[in-house]
């Protein structure tokens, strides 16, 4: 997603590089990112949740998020994308303007 908004790597390093990110994503959102979860799993140093597909209101972009936390600081943070998630940025529905 990083790629597709920002251009270049799509990698964001630290509140300076993660700010304008977020404010894009904000900004381009589609109507298919909906923020329905059940619950995560965590460690204590890895947290995980899942946005499934199927929600009690219908479909939703689907993906799996990561992140990995130490000192109470996000250490690393990974987004894996499911077909229909894929399916949203394919069809450049996080358009650019």
């Amino acid at each position: 997603m990083a790629a597709h908004i920002l251009g270049g790597p799509g990698v964001c390093r630290g509140h300076d590089e993660w700010r304008p990110f977020l404010t894009e994503v904000v900004a381009r959102t589609p109507d298919e990112r909906q923020y329905y979860r059940t619950g995560f799993f965590t460690d204590g140093h890895r947290a995980t949740w899942e946005y499934p597909r199927q929600t009690p209101n219908g479909e939703q972009m689907d993906f799996v998020e990561v992140m990995e936390i130490d000192g109470g600081l996000i250490q690393a943070h990974r987004v894996y994308w499911g077909w229909r998630g894929v399916e949203i940025l394919s069809n450049d529905q996080y358009h650019r303007d």
